[in-house]
């Protein structure tokens, strides 16, 4: 087994081995990686579930909480955009990556460790395996983050690593923004969220609760008053409906409702609750969470306002709960999950009907009218909701709580603040540096792209610290360094296709029984050892990549047999003829080489010849090509980050 270094340009340091190779595309490696490319942080998950099939749970977790610093509220309630992508859904079903981040965060992470003394050696454990964005700033300094919520505290919490001073600002009386907000303990217990705030307090970041900016102190007064700001505030306001009624007594918004139910707020709820949406607050947050997620499954990011309001209702205030969706049950974007647990607990679900009117003639809204939906997107998969006139039937309610979406409510900047805003309200930045119009000032989240998922706004927090930071100092990243191994995939103990990977189907996530479904009793539960371990034995190990290599002096060692197609059990390997997709032109449409060359013939090289043609969104890794090659064509290689190729390699152990 042969390993090298990559350099981050996409081309292979010098060493005799790869002199007689050509260079392979980064781009091609990186996405070839999907659970991984679909991350918003970049989380090797891959790795981490493959460690715990190996029982080494620390290093999971060191793999896990590495770029994440909120591993642990992850491990409960993210969207999961990795298991969208994960390529063993193509073979039966994804594999339970959430599920097995919280099985190694209950050993390692923040939950952990309950007592002060055990808590303090843990906080130690975790600084020692946080992903550091750069060296402590040889003249550190001071940064104000507007907002507690995923993507102020994630900023605080890397831009407190780079050695900088940071003061966190939040009106409310508790940190975690929306994750405590707007998310019921049922789905995360607050200790859990208490430990990874508590981390970021460790660390050194102030966090200054009940200060508004805006009331307590100007916007003007912070900005001159800190080296750079970051404003994170989120969407924290409900959107209404602009139908008749929407006024009445008795209608709250989503935000509204669960804000108060999660302070401990007393707020008048009706024996009848009727909660209007199925999960997406609006098209545009659909749109980014696409875009943001890495999946070609629709509307897969979501902040499932309506059945966190709906089931909130239900368990913390035992009242009747009905949903009304405009979609069908197929179409609403909520996780399957969340609307089977919601079904088990009495909530009456609704589909393809949409409001039309709040009826209330004391004031007090008594009944929600809808008509019929005939389609909710247009040809064009856009969200464009159609009704049938004619079709108005009356929904009972004395409670109708609005999931429609949520807006930002920037008047805490007051007037000139210098901080340009877009058409929907939000503030403008670079989508790259996240830098507003005013200099030294920085905006991500939910207030600069709209509501969605949390680890997309830790992103956003992440890639802000490093732009202040730059911004606050000079620096720049050093290019990445990423490392290639090469397997040796012949003779009878072939290390890839030991695997019987049809017969290990997807572990279902244990649930408490509906009876016990309480206030503040998790419904969901941690996988036990040994179904923790199968579960991560079904990973494909996509890191690792069938490459066909070729001679830079003598080209290709194929001798066309065909071995490759006939032995690989996904068919995802062809074998044709040049001229069926080599192009004469350089410019020309049509299959392109991994490094993004044309497949270009011209003249008699057009006479003979053929290419080898793979689908990697079937390959499984099995490695038979790699082993029946007969002329060691084809090799087996494993893509991975240099600062992870000790972890990547425990990974492989068993490979």
């Amino acid at each position: 087994m042969e390993e090298h270094n990559i350099a981050s340009t996409g081309t292979f340091a010098q060493s005799s081995w790869w002199e007689a190779h050509a260079p392979i595309h980064l781009g091609y490696l990186a996405t070839n990686f999907p659970c991984r490319a679909a991350c918003p942080v970049g989380t090797n998950a891959g790795g981490y579930v493959s460690l715990v099939a190996q029982g080494h749970y620390a290093e999971a977790y060191a793999l896990a909480r590495g770029p994440n610093p909120f591993a642990s509220v992850c491990g409960r309630i993210c969207s999961h955009p990795c298991e969208a992508a994960c390529r063993r859904a193509s073979l039966d079903a994804a594999i339970q990556i959430r599920a097995l981040k919280r099985f190694v965060n209950e050993r390692h992470g923040v939950e952990s460790a309950p007592s002060d003394e055990e808590r303090s050696a843990r906080f130690q454990a975790i600084l020692a395996i946080a992903e550091r964005p750069r060296p402590q700033a040889p003249h550190p300094g001071r940064v104000a983050v507007v907002g507690a919520g995923p993507a102020g505290l994630a900023c605080a919490h890397d831009l407190r690593l780079m050695g900088h001073e940071v003061v966190v600002f939040d009106a409310a009386p508790v940190a975690g923004g929306m994750m405590r907000l707007g998310i019921p303990d049922y789905r995360l217990p607050r200790p859990v969220l208490d430990g990874e705030v508590d981390f970021i307090r460790w660390l050194g970041v102030e966090i200054r609760l009940g200060s508004e900016v805006g009331r307590d102190l100007s916007f003007a007064e912070l900005a001159s008053g800190f080296d750079a700001v970051f404003l994170a505030v989120g969407c924290r306001r409900g959107k209404s409906l602009r139908i008749p009624g929407a006024d009445l007594q008795g209608v709250l918004t989503a935000v509204d409702f669960l804000v108060n139910a999660n302070l401990g707020h007393p707020i008048e709820i009706g024996e009848r609750v009727l909660v209007v949406g199925g999960g997406s607050v609006s098209f545009d947050v659909a749109r980014t969470a696409r875009r943001f997620g890495g999946t070609a499954l629709p509307d897969e990011e979501h902040h499932n306002l309506a059945v966190d309001a709906a089931v909130m209702a239900a368990r913390r205030l035992r009242r009747h709960v009905t949903m009304v969706a405009l979609e069908s049950r197929a179409e609403m974007p909520a996780d399957p999950s969340e609307i089977e647990e919601g079904a088990e607990e009495g909530i009456h679900l609704i589909n393809r009907r949409g409001p039309k009117e709040v009826l209330g003639p004391a004031g007090h809204v008594t009944a929600l009218r809808t008509l019929d939906v005939a389609r909710v997107f247009d040809e064009k998969g856009r969200f464009a909701p159609e009704m049938v006139p004619g079709t108005e039937r009356e929904i009972p309610c004395d409670t109708l709580i609005l999931a429609v979406g949520q807006v930002a409510d920037l008047s805490f900047l007051g007037t000139e603040h210098g901080v340009e805003t877009t058409p929907r309200g939000l503030v403008q930045v670079d989508p790259a540096t996240l830098a507003t119009s005013r200099q030294g000032v920085y905006a991500g989240g939910d207030v600069a792209f709209g509501p969605r998922i949390a680890i997309s706004a830790i992103a956003d927090g992440r890639r802000a610290a490093r732009s202040i930071d730059t911004y606050l100092t000079g620096r720049t990243d050093p290019p990445p360094r990423y490392g290639l191994r090469v397997y040796d995939t012949f003779g009878y103990e072939h290390p890839f296709a030991r695997g019987d990977y049809e017969k290990v189907p997807r572990h279902r996530l244990p649930v408490i029984a509906v009876q016990h479904r309480a206030q503040r009793v998790e419904v969901e539960q941690v996988l036990d050892e040994a179904v923790a371990r199968e579960e991560g034995s079904r990973c494909l190990h996509c890191w690792i990549n069938t490459i066909f290599d070729s001679s830079r002096m003598d080209g290709s060692e194929c001798i066309q047999c065909g071995g490759c197609v006939d032995v690989c059990p996904e068919q995802c390997i062809d074998l044709v003829s040049l001229l069926r997709v080599a192009q004469t032109e350089p410019d020309a449409e049509g299959l392109r080489l991994p490094d993004g060359s044309p497949v270009l013939l011209t003249g008699e090289d057009r006479a003979a010849g053929a290419a080898l043609i793979k689908d990697e969104t079937l390959c499984i890794r099995c490695g038979l090509c790699a082993r029946r090659c007969p002329v060691r064509a084809i090799t087996m290689q494993a893509f991975y980050r240099m600062d992870e190729g000790s972890l990547v390699s425990l990974a492989e152990a068993s490979l």
